[in-house]
């Protein structure tokens, strides 16, 4: 799938840079969002949309409806209710999403599936992998004391309607997080000059290096790259909290006096706080400075087992970080070659958090300006 992110961020970049004018106002939101869709819809879905020249594409039509679900006091009402009591919420015949959105995606899927069985269609991207699995046996695993387990080997038996199921999920999980993460890791190097002139050091180094012909090991080896993201996700998770289920029953023992045990039972939902575990002093000195030297090797290793949980921790982690941390590291190493990020009038610093949004997200939109670098 590198390559279809790669053809992604190229598209970006050229795209700003065929514009007349050296420095460029742009709304960080809606420029990511676009470069987002156009990965996803590739990776997702096997389509080639492009979404600066064709800006009122129907999958960014779709993709609003399904994130305005949960804007608003009442669609949030609605969406907790959704994630606390589920058996009410289904009772209640209260669709997650607009009727239009689910009917629009499964025929999609239904109709490249099609397709690529009648043509012997082969594309390096997740309905591929899906129609592959569909043909496999797999183990099935359990956990037991957090460990995997394999148990009985069965067919997934996979439907059309799972794949579009599977493939909805990856485009909805990865649309709207990726594109925050890069707004605030582009507003953290406006403020911080100095991280981002050691970051375009290290993309000039490693451009050179490859020649130009950027690969999936030219990403991975931004080692401070890989730093400054990690405090991003640290400072500006992209969830507030994460629900999780007990999986045995467990005590957490007070640790002062004033203290009372607090008693879990197996099969209980309880909220993790990550923003707070971020910002809290205790794990992380002086939480609110941005400190990318918190993730070099040697400072990792002192960082507190469960209160890092931008992606969450364990079998439960979330299955496309890793995947959304190539996305985002592969645009900003095209972006910040040929541009410097730069504040404009409309920047807003420091930055106002929406209260009403669901995860975090700018109050006034992230207005900044991308400034090319002549050489």
């Amino acid at each position: 799938m590198f390559g279809l992110i790669t053809d992604s961020a190229k598209n970006f970049t050229d795209h700003f840079l065929q514009k007349n004018e050296d420095i460029i106002e742009v709304e960080l939101k809606d420029v990511f969002t676009r470069f987002t869709n156009d990965v996803l819809t590739s990776t997702s879905f096997g389509l080639a949309v492009d979404s600066f020249k064709n800006p009122n594409n129907l999958f960014l039509d779709m993709a609003e409806r399904m994130f305005n679900f949960a804007s608003g006091i009442g669609k949030l009402i609605k969406f907790n209710i959704m994630i606390q009591w589920p058996a009410l919420y289904e009772f209640l015949g209260l669709p997650v999403f607009d009727v239009a959105v689910n009917d629009f995606f499964e025929k999609l899927v239904e109709d490249t599936i099609q397709m690529r069985e009648e043509r012997g269609i082969v594309r390096p991207d997740m309905i591929h992998l899906l129609m592959e699995a569909k043909k496999e046996s797999v183990k099935e695993k359990t956990i037991d004391n957090g460990k995997y387990e394999d148990t009985d080997t069965k067919n997934l038996q996979l439907t059309n309607k799972d794949i579009a199921a599977q493939a909805f999920f990856f485009y909805l999980a990865g649309f709207d997080a990726v594109a925050t993460v890069l707004c605030f890791f582009c507003y953290e190097i406006v403020v911080n000059q100095e991280i981002q002139d050691r970051l375009r050091a290290e993309v000039e180094e490693s451009f050179d290096n490859c020649g130009g012909a950027v690969t999936y090991d030219t990403i991975n080896e931004l080692k401070y790259f890989d730093m400054v993201l990690q405090e991003t996700v640290r400072k500006w998770p992209p969830l507030f909290a994460m629900d999780r289920v007990c999986t045995k029953s467990f005590t957490i023992e007070p640790k002062v006096p004033d203290e009372q045990p607090v008693y879990l039972e197996k099969g209980t939902t309880f909220w993790l706080p990550i923003y707070a575990l971020h910002h809290d002093p205790t794990y992380f000195p002086d939480p609110d400075i941005f400190d990318p030297e918190r993730f070099n090797p040697e400072n990792k290793l002192n960082i507190k087992a469960g209160t890092y949980l931008a992606f969450g921790s364990g079998p439960r982690r979330c299955i496309g970080y890793r995947l959304a941390f190539v996305e985002i590291k592969t645009i900003l190493f095209h972006l910040l070659y040929y541009f410097e990020i730069v504040k404009t009038q409309k920047s807003q610093i420091p930055i106002k958090i929406k209260p009403t949004s669901p995860n975090l997200c700018s109050r006034d939109g992230f207005w900044f300006a991308f400034k090319k670098i002549r050489r």
